[in-house]
């Protein structure tokens, strides 16, 4: 059909509408076979789950690689990769809200599920404003660089600090204009009750929805850093919004592996911030060396040893944590 041939956004429709389809295929497969009863999802299921969605991430990569090039594969597989490391930081955080408003584990993934969908159309629309930045104001760039530099110095002077869910000024403002009950109404979003100031019956809030606009909210925190991240990478739509949805798609299995260990890695965010800055710099360091840019593959093995000693260090530290752990149990 001559219409599928359309190119929108550098990118021909049907590839647009088949990336759509896979996508709707794995939430169908999630939530309507997987997942079809509330029930917890344990350790061991979260690995393998976590497992099939980053080969369905790779396995896309090599699809672009079909359609688009050697190039477009590995900035995508790039793209990938931050938004993946960049997304074990925002677990840390998921795992906070949780605890904060007493969300039992077995309504975890029903409020995950929302959040995924909600991040794709997030997602949408602020990879959309970049990419018509970019097209329109070329030195977007290097106001994305500077900020990136500056917002992993700051990680790095942070990084022992942990969020505090209750001071978050959103939170605060939700609170102050919505009526809230103070339980949770098991896997309900909203209730219907009497308003005890009007006497009337009223919707209200339940916990379950403040965890859910939490996850929105600090999703949409750590999209102001992922995107322009992936933007410093390449500046194709296409590969920046597929690479970061399907890197996103498997947080809810990632969750349930990293929530139970979230101290064994204390120093990946400092191998984050570290990260952010390589990226930023990428830009300048390939100015002053009168490149177009750095190479996609050089890139993608820094991002890769960045991590990987992160990781390392961070697992080498916690080795006593991870016996008495065993002990315990």
């Amino acid at each position: 059909m001559p219409f599928l041939e359309i190119i929108w956004l550098g990118t021909p429709l049907w590839m647009w509408l088949a990336f759509l389809a896979v996508v709707v295929v794995l939430l169908a497969l999630d939530l309507g076979v997987l997942h079809r009863t509330q029930r917890e999802i344990g350790v061991r299921e979260s690995l393998l789950l976590s497992g099939f969605y980053i080969s369905m991430g790779l396995a896309f990569g090599g699809w672009v690689w079909w359609q688009m090039g050697e190039a477009a594969s590995v900035a995508y597989v790039t793209g990938f990769v931050i938004e993946k490391s960049l997304a074990m930081d925002n677990v840390f955080v998921i795992a906070m809200i949780f605890t904060y408003f007493a969300v039992p584990r077995l309504y975890q993934h029903r409020v995950l599920f929302w959040g995924i969908l909600g991040v794709i159309v997030l997602r949408a629309v602020m990879i959309g404003m970049g990419a018509t930045l970019v097209e329109k104001f070329s030195w977007t760039l290097y106001v994305f660089a500077a900020f990136l530099i500056f917002t992993g110095v700051k990680m790095w002077l942070t990084a022992d600090k942990t969020y505090n869910v209750g001071a978050s000024p959103a939170l605060v403002w939700i609170r102050r204009r919505f009526p809230i009950t103070d339980e949770l109404h098991g896997d309900r979003f909203w209730v219907r009750r009497n308003d005890p100031v009007s006497g009337r019956n009223a919707w209200f809030m339940t916990p379950l929805f403040l965890a859910l606009a939490m996850v929105e909210i600090v999703d949409v925190v750590f999209a102001v850093d992922s995107v322009p991240a992936i933007f410093a990478i390449t500046t194709d739509p296409f590969i920046v919004y597929t690479s970061n949805i399907f890197a996103i798609l498997g947080l809810r299995a990632l969750y349930f592996a990293l929530a139970a260990m979230v101290d064994r890695f204390h120093y990946l965010k400092y191998a984050l911030s570290v990260l952010l800055v390589f990226i930023g710099s990428k830009i300048f360091v390939a100015d002053a060396l009168g490149l177009a840019k750095i190479p996609p593959a050089v890139s993608l093995s820094i991002t890769f040893a960045i991590l990987a000693v992160g990781t390392g260090w961070s697992l080498w530290k916690t080795r006593d944590a991870k016996r008495t752990l065993l002990t315990e149990s």
